[in-house]
C-alpha cells in the first residue's frame, strides 16, 4: 500500500516551552483547534498516553483513537492512530518544535498516511483533510500561544456552570438532553431543531433559538454522547458575540437524586461588540450579555429536564 508523507510548518512568537505545553495537554484542544470537537484522555502512564479524538475532517465529523509519546526534552510529540476512521487505513506523525531564539519557535507538523485499498479518490480526500486541518491547527496554535500572555486574554475567555438538584434518575435527565430532536416541542426557547446521528454517539445539532428580546439565532453544534452521564459539545456556527463556545451537560447521581449541570466556556468576539451592543459597550458588557443569554437558555433546559425526570420518578 502507498504511504504518503506531508509536512506543514509555522513560526510562532513565543518560547518553545510555552508552545509545547499547549500541545501536550490535549484537554485544551477543543478550545484551541477549530476542527477538534472533544478529546478524552483514555489512559496515561509516564510519557505515553492513549487519547480518543472527535473532530471534523472536510466538514464531516469523525472519531479515532491515538497513542501519543511525549518528549518534553526533545520538544517532540509523536502520534499514531490505533483505530483510524475510514477512509484512513493508517495515520501517524510528529509535532517538532525548534527554538529559533528565546521567544520564537518553528513548529513542524509531520503526517504519514495510507488509504483503505489505495483508493485514489480516498487518498485525495485524506490529503485535503490533512492539509486543511494542519493549516487551521497551526494558525490557531500561533494565535492562542501568542495571545496567552496578553493582558486581555483572560478577560475574553471565561467559563461558568449552572446546576440544579433533581429528585430523579440521571438516565432520565440524560435522555431529555440527548433527545434534542424533540426540543422544539419541549422547550419554549427552541423554534426549530434538526438532529442527525449518522455515527452512534456523535451528533450534529442545528437549532433556531429565541432570545429574550425576541430575536432568533441559528446555531450548529457537534455533540459527543457518553450514556448516561455526559454530553460534550462544540458550536461551529456561532452567534455574533462569540468566537468560541464549548460545553458539557453532566448528570451525577447523589444521595438526594441527581445533580444536573450545564457548563459553558466562551470567548468573546470583540469585533462585533459595538455593532451588537452599541459604541459605548465594553468587553465586560459583552461578557455579561453572553453569560445571561446562555445561562437563561441552559437553566430553562435544566428546569424542563428536571420536571421530566421528576415526573418519571413519580
Amino acid at each position: 500500500m502507498t504511504t504518503r508523507e506531508v509536512e506543514h510548518e509555522i513560526t510562532i512568537g513565543a518560547p518553545a516551552a510555552a508552545v509545547y505545553q499547549l500541545l501536550a495537554d490535549v484537554t485544551n484542544w477543543p478550545r484551541i483547534f477549530p476542527p477538534t470537537i472533544h478529546v478524552d484522555r483514555v489512559e496515561a502512564e509516564g510519557n505515553e498516553e492513549r487519547i480518543r479524538i472527535w473532530a471534523t475532517a472536510n466538514g464531516q465529523p469523525k472519531d479515532w483513537t491515538s497513542r501519543r509519546t511525549l518528549d518534553p526534552e526533545a520538544l517532540r510529540i509523536t502520534f499514531r492512530q490505533e483505530i483510524p476512521a475510514p477512509p484512513v487505513a493508517a495515520m501517524g506523525g510528529t509535532w517538532i518544535l525548534e527554538p529559533l531564539d528565546a521567544d520564537t519557535t518553528r513548529v513542524r507538523l509531520l503526517h504519514d498516511y495510507r488509504a483503505i485499498g489505495d483508493d485514489p479518490h480516498d487518498l485525495l480526500w485524506i490529503e485535503r483533510a490533512v492539509d486543511k486541518n494542519s493549516t487551521s491547527e497551526l494558525q490557531a496554535l500561533k494565535e492562542n500561544v501568542e495571545l496567552v500572555h496578553a493582558a486581555d486574554r483572560e478577560e475574553l475567555t471565561f467559563s461558568f456552570v449552572d446546576t440544579v438538584q433533581v429528585a430523579g434518575r440521571a438516565k432520565d435527565l440524560f435522555d431529555f438532553v440527548n433527545e434534542a430532536g424533540k426540543w422544539a416541542d419541549r422547550l419554549p426557547h427552541v423554534a426549530v431543531v434538526r438532529l442527525a446521528e449518522d455515527t452512534p454517539g456523535l451528533q450534529e445539532l442545528e437549532m433556531d433559538t429565541r432570545a429574550k428580546d425576541g430575536s432568533v439565532h441559528t446555531t450548529k453544534s457537534y455533540r459527543v454522547v457518553f450514556p448516561s452521564w455526559k454530553i460534550a459539545y462544540k458550536q461551529v456556527t456561532l452567534p455574533a458575540l462569540m468566537t468560541l463556545h464549548t460545553g458539557e451537560w453532566t448528570f451525577v447521581e447523589n444521595a438526594e437524586g441527581t445533580a444536573a449541570s450545564s457548563q459553558h466556556t466562551v470567548t468573546i468576539n470583540t469585533a462585533n461588540i459595538a455593532r451588537i451592543l452599541g459604541e459605548q459597550a465594553t468587553v465586560a458588557d459583552a461578557r455579561a450579555y453572553v453569560h445571561t443569554a446562555l445561562s437563561t437558555n441552559s437553566s430553562a433546559t435544566l428546569a424542563h429536564a428536571k420536571a421530566y425526570a421528576e415526573q418519571k420518578a413519580a
